[in-house]
């Protein structure tokens, strides 16, 4: 069986072939949907070794092996199963000269799956609705991405990532490198090649480590939806913020050479805010998740006192089909049991992923500082998210979760983010040039779903 995909791409044959080349590039590849996660990439590029395990069907997984080869660089690489789930598969990636500087991506596979003609006939078109499914996505997101590097007035930064290993840093870091960055990720251990060892308990950092960074993203931090809010889970909720806060900014006020402080913060900040619509202008709100966001970004203050330039992304709810609330929240609709949660006229204040990503690599060079909301431009409510949810999904959307049952689960955690919520504009974020790649909902979660 014979695959083929064409798409221009806004870059010359050698920088496609360069992003394909580049460490972060299989992450960025990975369909969200798919649920396929990188076990082992070994070798140089032209000669690398893949592995990787893959979802085939329902609880099935398989690993697959793919070795690179016959690469001519600017030009083709090709990557061949070694073992998986076909029985033959070779992948041909080429790079050819486009109009107007620009390039055209082919990528064209031959296949042959298992069990011979009982295979084809009834896997052939689940496989191929597959395989189109996955390089849609490919192709729209390397698009997306290379317009963003080719845009991008710096080339080539020094980034430190914090929380590098979550939801937001995994994505973060692999299109940071495959612009060309140098990503240092830091860790709670002994560091490694590329890395810098932190330990935010105790307020301790490899201060020397970061000498001759650019930029540090500072994005970890405790989840505070990861069970009810006792006292003891909203000390250690707070404790994480502010403690990891406070030992970044005490370490880049400390160095010779200032970098640029992007010190994640929430849309949490302005508390509930009912029908009224805020920007960045708007005071601090309300409620525990007020209070975190406040403090939070006060810890940045030794930072802010030594001149370092500090910015603020007041991020809302992300949506990204590899984890995070989207996950859970489709869960109940599959069943067919979703629905709004309480009335559903709460704000749901939400960001496509590669928007989240795009927004923050804008801030690198956008001259900014201070809060910068970084969600959709378009204010929905918690009611509209869920009827959007359900007609992607296929689904009902009409089995409300009532607010007492909240309450009653999951106490004052569920008030606070379940029930209460935000409606807020990413003013400043607009102001300063940035372009959403997915402004409108149900074409962020087509995309991340795969639907």
């Amino acid at each position: 069986m014979i695959f083929e995909r064409r798409s221009p791409m806004p870059c010359s044959p050698e920088e496609l072939y360069a992003w394909h080349s580049r460490e972060g590039a299989l992450q960025r590849l990975l369909p969200p949907f798919d649920n396929a996660e990188v076990v082992e990439a070994r070798g140089p590029f032209e000669e690398r070794r893949v592995t990787m395990r893959i979802n085939v069907l329902g609880p099935i997984w398989q690993t697959l092996v793919a070795q690179h080869q016959n690469a001519v660089p600017g030009k083709r690489f090709q990557d061949v199963q070694v073992q998986g789930p076909f029985t033959s598969w070779e992948h041909t990636h080429s790079f050819e000269q486009g109009s107007e500087g620009g390039s055209t991506l082919v990528d064209h596979i031959e296949y042959t799956l298992p069990l011979g003609p009982l295979g084809q006939t009834f896997g052939g078109a689940f496989a191929r609705s597959r395989i189109d499914r996955m390089f849609d996505f490919r192709h729209q997101r390397t698009r997306e991405d290379l317009a963003r590097h080719t845009g991008f007035p710096m080339k080539s930064l020094r980034v430190a990532v914090t929380g590098a290993s979550g939801l937001i840093g995994t994505q973060l870091c692999a299109f940071l490198t495959t612009g060309g960055h140098r990503v240092d990720r830091l860790v709670r251990r002994d560091a490694g090649a590329g890395e810098i060892a932190w330990d935010p308990a105790r307020r301790t950092i490899d201060t020397r480590a970061l000498e001759g960074v650019d930029v540090v993203v500072h994005l970890a931090g405790e989840n505070v939806a990861g069970g009810r809010w006792t006292d003891a889970r909203k000390t250690e909720v707070m404790k994480s913020r502010v403690d990891g806060t406070h030992t970044i900014a005490t370490a880049v006020a400390a160095l010779d050479k200032k970098p640029l402080l992007i010190s994640a913060s929430a849309v949490g900040y302005y508390g509930h805010t009912g029908d009224t619509v805020v920007d960045e202008s708007a005071p601090n709100g309300t409620g525990f998740l007020a209070e975190v966001c406040k403090a939070w970004e006060g810890a940045a203050a030794p930072a802010r006192a030594a001149g370092v330039r500090v910015v603020h992304p007041r991020i809302g709810v992300v949506l990204s089909g590899s984890g995070g609330a989207l996950s859970e929240m489709k869960t109940p609709f599959l069943f067919g049991v979703g629905g709004p949660i309480g009335d559903g006229k709460q704000g749901f204040p939400w960001i496509a992923m590669d928007d989240t990503i795009g927004a923050l690599h804008h801030l690198m060079g956008a001259g900014l500082e201070g809060p910068v909301n970084l969600v959709a431009p378009r204010v929905t409510s918690q009611g509209e998210f869920a009827k959007a949810l359900g007609h992607v999904l296929g689904r009902p959307s009409f089995m409300p979760l009532p607010g007492f049952a909240v309450r009653t689960i999951f106490g004052e955690m569920g008030q606070g983010i379940l029930l209460e919520g935000q409606r807020v504009a990413p003013k400043r974020l607009l102001e300063s040039g940035y372009t959403f790649v997915r402004p409108d909902l149900e074409a962020a979660l087509r995309f991340e779903l795969g639907r």
